[in-house]
């Protein structure tokens, strides 16, 4: 296994105007899962074959947090968003590039530069491969969501060990009305208990944030309360 280190230049935060953003980068060839694991639990996330963690300058609003899967229940909303997507296929498998996920990507991409001032993205097949597929090891998977014999959502995640990982996830925004980010989450919590897993983590949680505070109604979860570096021993709060 070999990697390389870096910090990101610093610009301009995503989700809160007037902070800036910065991130730590490791690239890494050929990842082990046990080392993959120990990333995950100190608030790594996986793109292609890179792994990064915010380390933004003034801020640290992005929460670590992992559900605690064999604990979780379902509410009763979230039983609603299960019934309207009775006739949603899903297949799980692993994650391959072709012009039907690059285009739903772009899709799903230009109308999140209209609706939320995303930067413009000009991927390609070679592009996207390099960021969901490349890396994918013995641990990424893909689920592809389908209504009306087309697809509509694309999900990435990892399993390591004893965990999941969801690392992205887009869709389009003509099937808005099935709640399907929520659907996501419900899926592959379901598919980790199946199999058996302790965490899921679902990416960052910003505490009362209008795009990034919806997690919390996943509980119960563990929030990562301290920025640990490769070595060190991390310290987690649990939220009921």
């Amino acid at each position: 296994m070999e990697f390389f280190d870096f910090l990101s230049e610093v610009h301009p935060c995503s989700y809160y105007e007037n902070r800036a953003s910065q991130f730590r980068y490791l690239g890494i060839k050929d990842c082990t899962p046990y080392f993959y694991a120990g990333l995950l639990e100190r608030g790594y996330r996986r793109f292609g074959e890179y792994y990064f963690v915010p380390r933004c300058p003034s801020c640290r609003d992005c929460v670590t947090i992992r559900q605690l899967v064999q604990e979780f229940e379902i509410s009763k909303n979230m039983r609603q968003v299960l019934k309207k997507n009775v006739e949603t296929f899903t297949q799980i498998r692993r994650p391959l590039t072709n012009e039907a996920r690059v285009s739903l990507y772009v899709k799903y991409h230009n109308k999140m530069t209209d609706k939320k001032g995303w930067s413009v993205n000009n991927i390609d097949i070679a592009r996207y491969t390099n960021s969901f597929v490349a890396g994918s090891e013995v641990f990424g998977y893909e689920m592809c969501m389908y209504r009306d014999g087309g697809l509509i959502g694309v999900s990435y995640f990892d399993i390591v060990q004893d965990s999941l990982s969801a690392n992205y996830f887009f869709y389009d925004h003509s099937y808005e009305k099935y709640s399907l980010g929520t659907l996501n989450i419900l899926l592959l919590l379901n598919l980790s208990r199946k199999l058996g897993l302790k965490y899921f983590y679902p990416g960052y949680w910003i505490k009362n944030h209008k795009s990034m505070g919806y997690k919390y109604r996943f509980r119960p979860f563990e929030a990562l309360l301290n920025d640990a570096d490769l070595f060190d021993r991390t310290f987690w709060k649990r939220y009921d």
